[in-house]
């Protein structure tokens, strides 16, 4: 499988993925859904800030799913805050309290890529990952 994750463009996360300050992708949830359960290390994940094309490969050098309770949100804050792209220990600036479960995806072999478009019909409109067999499959034909 192949992963398109979508970053906030105001955050700059895209910026600190290339520069290897940010090498850990999160994603914190209310209800288990994707990359939960479907992302394995080895795979390829593509970035692209909201947007904008996809511009960015990495692969996943490992994962780690984590059900939260406050302790353990803030543990996973405090150990990964940095590599996740939180200034200091990563509490100041993290929003998603309260949260159920917790994806780490660690990052190696970043990349810029030639950029290019994706078409995200049918992953509908608000889709911040999306997983596919391909990303060719999502590609927007020129």
């Amino acid at each position: 499988m192949e992963h398109l994750a979508i970053l906030d463009k105001k955050r700059k996360l895209l910026a600190k993925v290339l520069s290897g300050e940010k090498t850990v992708e999160s994603r914190w949830y209310m209800q288990r859904r994707a990359p939960w359960g479907v992302i394995k290390t080895g795979e390829t994940i593509y970035f692209k800030e909201s947007g904008g094309p996809v511009v960015v490969r990495a692969r996943v050098a490992g994962v780690l799913q984590e059900e939260l309770t406050p302790e353990k949100e803030a543990a996973l804050v405090r150990r990964y805050g940095k590599a996740i792209g939180f200034s200091d220990d990563g509490l100041r600036d993290f929003i998603p309290r309260g949260k159920r479960y917790c994806i780490l995806v660690f990052l190696e072999d970043v990349q810029r890529i030639a950029p290019f478009e994706i078409d995200k019909t049918g992953f509908g409109l608000m889709a911040a990952w999306i997983t596919a067999p391909s990303i060719a499959a999502l590609r927007k034909s020129s």
